[in-house]
């Protein structure tokens, strides 16, 4: 039986390790996906060098460039249930329900990421990770898919030994952090030889390539690894300077409307694969899976601007859509940001953080500056008897309270559906209902996913309650 035998490694520790260990081995099956972050780095570090106040709202240069997120497909339920378990041992746990049906993807998904404040800042490392719902499927195929994943574990023996000392122990010592974060990665790597024969892996392309992506394969591949960047224009633009074959678009809000999430990729790479035959030889083939992907975080938002956000980035799908069937990709590539850019004119009242506090859009951290960053100016004095809001807001404006966006840390189901969609082998069926079922998968996890809303609004309010506490703690109040 494994002992440990030194002091207990933070889950922060294996958190921001694993993610970094899992970056080297992407960097390694994925060459491009090197060359994304080295430019990222560059373009954070100019804008950075530019906006050094950006530091105090973002964190440093390595801070920014080492923030990521990783995607994943899973099987099955038991496969979920014990992925749970690998990610809460680094402290991350299922926020939000994705449902991926109303783009034709037979998966519905959750995001594992880290929840408190202190463990976002020390590494935000995120996994999107989506399970096959095989009850959107065809009996037959249905059937055949069940049949063929049970025969699979994507764990390996020593990793379920380590998860089974972790719930007795309640935690590892280094050399077991570390033993378990490469066992961990096992489950994560590339495998060129697929576990099917190559008649059944195309029967299940014609139905959906992440179908086919699921089944055939020994474990959920990390499909994609996304860096965050601070100017994803100018990237995007790169990208297609150096030739790479990219989304048309820049997926998300408009370029100057600060809110949640904007996304672009180059597309999935079209790679050897060794299948085995039922003669015991083996064929050739090829297969779509992986990508890279890029993100800007800005400000996370309340249900009511998420809803304005989703009715609109609706209409603007729309009408992008018949552009795109009637004019073709270059057109649509072209005049896609205009018609982004005119309907959220049109219709969202907030282009700036200002604003989203004004109209009550968006979250916010609150924190009451100390005496000498306000060298020269009186303390305040505070009416005891005025709302807490309006308080604020005078602070606000004297400089006495600093306001920063709460950074979104989850991800848009559209934009989401949608890199998935584009990075499809053009092979592809699609699934034609679309379904939601948040129970299901709850049923499948073996939990609730938690509420974003709740726990961005959770953030404002302690740290309002944070400010009028040291108000009164500086006996500035009258």
């Amino acid at each position: 039986m494994t002992t440990t035998s030194q002091k207990t490694v933070s889950a922060l520790v294996i958190r921001a390790k694993f993610s970094a260990a899992m970056s080297e081995m992407y960097r390694r099956e994925v060459p491009l996906y090197g060359r994304l972050i080295e430019l990222v780095r560059e373009i954070n570090n100019d804008i950075l060098r530019q906006n050094p106040g950006l530091e105090t709202e973002l964190g440093s240069l390595d801070r920014v460039s080492e923030e990521r997120h990783g995607a994943i497909r899973l099987g099955t339920p038991a496969e979920l249930r014990t992925m749970a378990e690998v990610f809460a041992v680094m402290a991350m746990y299922p926020v939000g329900y994705y449902d991926l049906s109303v783009a034709g993807l037979p998966v519905h998904s959750t995001a594992f990421r880290p929840i408190d404040q202190a463990e976002l800042a020390g590494n935000p490392f995120r996994v999107f990770t989506s399970l096959l719902r095989t009850d959107l499927l065809e009996t037959s195929i249905q059937r055949e898919a069940e049949d063929t994943l049970v025969k699979r574990d994507i764990f390996t023996p020593r990793l379920r030994e380590l998860l089974r000392h972790h719930r007795d122990q309640g935690g590892f010592g280094e050399a077991e952090a570390d033993e378990f974060i490469r066992e961990a990665l096992e489950t994560f790597r590339w495998h060129a030889t697929a576990r099917v024969p190559r008649a059944f892996y195309e029967k299940l392309l014609s139905v959906n390539s992440l179908l086919a992506d699921i089944v055939c394969f020994r474990g959920p591949h990390i499909n994609h690894l996304t860096p965050r960047v601070l100017d994803i224009y100018r990237i995007h633009q790169t990208m297609e300077k150096m030739g790479i074959e990219t989304i048309p678009e820049v997926q998300g809000p408009p370029q100057h409307c600060p809110i949640l999430l904007k996304q672009t990729s180059f597309k999935a790479l079209n790679e050897e694969i060794r299948f085995p035959e039922e003669d015991g030889g083996s064929s050739e083939g090829k297969h779509r899976a992986r990508f890279g992907e890029i993100e800007l975080r800005d400000c996370a938002v309340k249900p009511a601007a998420r809803a304005l956000y989703d009715k609109l980035i609706a209409e603007v799908n729309r009408e992008a859509a018949g552009l795109r069937k009637e004019a073709g990709e270059a057109e649509y590539r072209r005049q896609y940001p205009a018609i982004l850019e005119r309907i959220f004119r049109e219709g969202f009242p907030a282009w700036n953080h200002d604003e989203l506090w004004r109209e009550k859009l968006g979250y916010f951290h609150f924190r009451l500056k100390e005496t000498e960053e306000n060298p020269g100016k009186n303390a305040p004095i505070v009416d005891g008897g005025r709302q807490a809001e309006e308080v604020l807001e005078t602070l606000c404006e004297s400089g006495w309270i600093a306001r920063t966006p709460i950074t979104y840390e989850d991800f848009l189901p559209v934009s989401a559906a949608g890199i998935f969609k584009s990075n499809l082998d053009g092979r592809s069926g699609a699934i034609q209902t679309e379904e939601p079922n948040q129970t299901l998968f709850e049923e499948a996890l073996g939990q609730p996913v938690l509420d974003s809303f709740a726990l961005y609004a959770k953030e404002e309010t302690a740290s309002l309650t944070q400010v009028m506490w040291n108000l009164a703690d500086r006996g500035w109040v009258r």
